[in-house]
Order: C-alpha cells, then structure tokens, then sequence
C-alpha cells in the first residue's frame, strides 16, 4: 500500500492559524477553569468534518473532549493528548493582551500558545487531515483534549483514567514535554520528554523552648531550623541514570564542544565525576538536577511576633524524585545529615504516580526521530527526563508508552521574559505551522497501513 497522500502545508496555514488563534482567545485559566468553551470550538470542529467526538466532565464548565479515527484493528491505538487550560495571567505585564492572539514581528502572542494550544491546534489539524484525506489506519488515532492539567487532574487526566479508561486506552501517546531548541539562530537539538521526576515535599519541623525574644535560648527554634535547612540544600543525593538521562548525556556529548562534551562523557567516572558533579551544580543547574532526586527549600513558617520566641519552627523541601529513588532510604539519609534529634524530617508523599520511562526503542521513538530529520534538520533528537511534571505520567502508569514533543523555540526567549508559565507568551508564527507538520508525519508514520 502507498504511503498517505501529502498535504498541501501552504493552503493549510490560513486554517491553522484561524484554529490557533481562536483556542489562544479563549480565557481558560486554571484556576478557575473554564475549559468549556475551547471543547465546544472542537467538537464543532470535528464533528462538521464527520468525525467521531465525545465529550466527558466531572464538572459541567471543565469538561474533556474524545475524537476517534478507527483503523482496521491490526494494531493498538495511538493517543494524541493535549490539554485546554492554561496557567493565570498578570496582564499588566504583557506587551499584547494575554487573550489576544495579536501577531507582531512574525510572532503570535498569547496564554497558552507555547503551553499547550500549539499541541492543541497540531492535534486537531492532524484529525481533521487524516479524515479528509482518508487516510487508511492500522491503528485507531484517538485525540484527547483534556481539562485540568495545571493543577486541577481530578476532573481531567485522572477523571478519564479512573472513569473513561476504555475511550483512551493506547499503546502509544504523543503528548506535550518536548521542544525543539534553536540558539543563536541555529537549529541546536530536539528534545522528547520519556520520563520524569515524581514531584513531592519533605518537612523539617523544628522543636525548641518558647520564650520571650529579650532572652536569647539555647535551643531556640528557628536558629535550629536554619542549621538543619543550610545541611539539607547541601547534601548531595546520588545520581541515577536511567535509560533516558544515560542517552541524553551520550547525545549531547556528541553535539557539544570539546570541554562540556568531556564532562558528560565522564559523569561516571570515579575520579573526574565529583569534580564534574560540582561544575554543573554550579554552572548547568537543570543537568545537574536531571541526574538525581533534588531538593529545594522553598517555604518557612514559624513565628508571630518579633519579640516572642516561637517552639516550633517549619521548612518545606519541593523534592523530585528520580524514577528508582529509595524514598525510605532518604529520609533516614536526611534524618542523619541533620543530626538533631529536635528536628523531625517528615514526608507528604506524592499523590502521583511514578513515570517508568518510556522505551527508546519503539516505533514511535523512531518515526520522532525520521520526523526530526525532515522537519527540524541539524536538531538531532535527545530523549529527556523532565524536571518538572505532566499528565503522561498517568498513562505510563497504565503502560501506555508515551513521548513529550514540542514546536521549535529559541533558547534565548527565557532570558527575555517569554516561555510556559512566564510572564509573557509568544511563538513564530512559522513554527505552528511546522509543528503541525511534524505531528502529521509522526502520527502517519506509526498509525497509517502501508
């Protein structure tokens, strides 16, 4: 059988850009969320098209969106997930109106058009293109459109699972998490996320006598709290690679200049390791972190006055926790860094699930990397571990193989103020357009029959 027919990118772009911008005008903020109105955009959509939509909510205004394309049934399904909501706005400090789609300097500006209405809109271009040009599946191609993501999962990504499993069980998802990077003008690498870090915290709960501030205490709270806090941000946790973070070190390696490549060349290595270690503590914090559990203290309480010693005191830890991390062992190792029977390392366990990281070898790691070569030249593929966390990781609990991508973004834009959850949002304009060519050539490439 032929490969599927190839679209018309060019004609496309005027389409595209009218879904983008119409799911980018939309004020869905989480909190409060108000996801209805992007799912009823879509269902229009979708169903105008003759595709199968169905929609599912705990919540009447947050609801969650299920279009299905069936194959002949040869093989399991491929999931495309995206998900409706954004993060908050502090709209004083957009150059554009937030909600505005505004194009300007060969940008699109707005919430959510990095996170995640560019998987959005890629997702339903890709819908709406396999059914118009019939294209013959071997696997069902199913599109969630989720609620909820920042923040709110009960009434999305763990509603379907633990309610709706059979409308999105999958072999393969393709999701948010990835990104193509561009420094300087020039292609640099692509980045697909296959596993991440289990977000929880860890307390340090300080005891001591309480009294009056004139009279300086022994075994004052707060001043035990701080010597605990100081040993804790500078234990180091061990490393752990994984099948993930051990080929993204080896990828990059091979992209890098001479003196980083030698350092991740050596990560292992007992005597140049440590060295190493420090180097990207100091100078690289994100690898650094990708190679271990972190810790980051980032709350205290204790107190209510300032002449009144408090007789307790309380620092929270955001802690990542590598997959395999031995969290009983860490707590004792903690409880024996801070060495003080009157501070108590207590555990909130994290209410998510673990990520088993997805395999590298697999058809859709493969077609990822085929796509890259044509769509993204001279940005070679590197598999990623998060740092921080997405809604994957409920689908890799259920098996489900899954694979964090992104449209192409320049490094420099973080330095800038612009970027997921920043102060302000943009994307290239031209990047939508490629970003739904590189889903499209994905998704054929593991679901159509050949």
């Amino acid at each position: 059988m032929a490969a599927p027919p190839a679209p018309d990118w060019r004609s496309l772009q005027e389409e595209t850009l009218r879904h983008f911008q119409a799911l980018v005008r939309m004020d869905t903020t989480d909190p409060p969320g108000h996801e209805a109105p992007a799912v009823e955009y879509l269902k229009k959509v979708l169903e105008a098209e003759g595709i199968a939509v169905r929609t599912f909510a705990k919540t009447p205004r947050r609801p969650n969106l299920v279009a299905r394309i069936k194959g002949n049934g040869t093989k399991r399904p491929l999931l495309i997930m995206a998900h409706t909501d954004t993060v908050n706005v502090v709209a004083e400090k957009w150059s554009h109106p937030p909600f505005s789609a505004a194009r300007a300097d060969g940008y699109i500006y707005g919430r959510g058009t990095v996170d995640d209405k560019d998987n959005v809109t890629a997702a339903l271009m890709t819908m709406l293109l396999l059914k118009r040009l019939n294209v013959q599946l071997e696997r069902d191609v199913i599109f969630l459109a989720e609620a909820g993501e920042e923040g709110s999962t009960e009434v999305g990504i763990e509603y379907m699972v633990r309610e709706h499993w059979a409308e999105i069980d999958a072999e393969f998802c393709i999701a948010e998490g990835g990104r193509t990077l561009r420094t300087g003008g020039k292609m640099s690498r692509t980045l697909v996320a296959t596993t991440e870090k289990t977000p929880m915290a860890i307390r340090l709960i300080s005891k001591g006598t309480a009294g009056h501030g004139s009279v300086p205490l022994p075994d004052n709270a707060i001043a035990r709290l701080g010597a605990a806090i100081a040993k804790v941000a500078a234990y180091q946790t061990p490393m752990r690679l994984n099948d993930t973070t051990r080929t993204y070190f080896e990828r990059l390696a091979v992209i890098s200049e001479p003196a980083a490549a030698a350092r991740y060349n050596n990560l292992v290595d007992p005597e140049k390791g440590p060295a190493i270690q420090e180097y990207l503590r100091l100078n690289e914090p994100m690898h650094y972190s990708m190679l271990r559990t972190s810790l980051s203290a980032t709350m205290l309480k204790g107190g209510s006055r300032k002449n009144v010693i408090p007789g307790e005191a309380e620092a929270l830890f955001d802690v990542r926790m590598a997959p395999g991390e031995d969290l009983p062992w860490l707590q004792r190792e903690l409880e024996k860094t801070v060495g003080d029977a009157n501070v108590r390392v207590v555990v909130d366990p994290s209410t998510r699930p673990a990520a088993p990281p997805s395999r590298l070898e697999s058809p859709v790691f493969r077609a990822i990397e085929d796509a890259q070569k044509r769509v993204y030249p001279g940005a070679p593929v590197l598999p990623i571990m998060s740092t921080g966390a997405s809604d994957k990781v409920y689908l890799q609990n259920k098996g489900v193989q899954c694979y964090g991508i992104g449209p192409l973004m320049d490094e420099e834009d973080a330095g800038k103020g612009f970027g997921a959850h920043s102060d302000q949002e943009r994307i290239l304009e031209a990047e939508v357009y490629r970003f739904v060519v590189f889903n499209w050539d994905i998704v054929t490439a593991v679901a159509a029959a050949r």
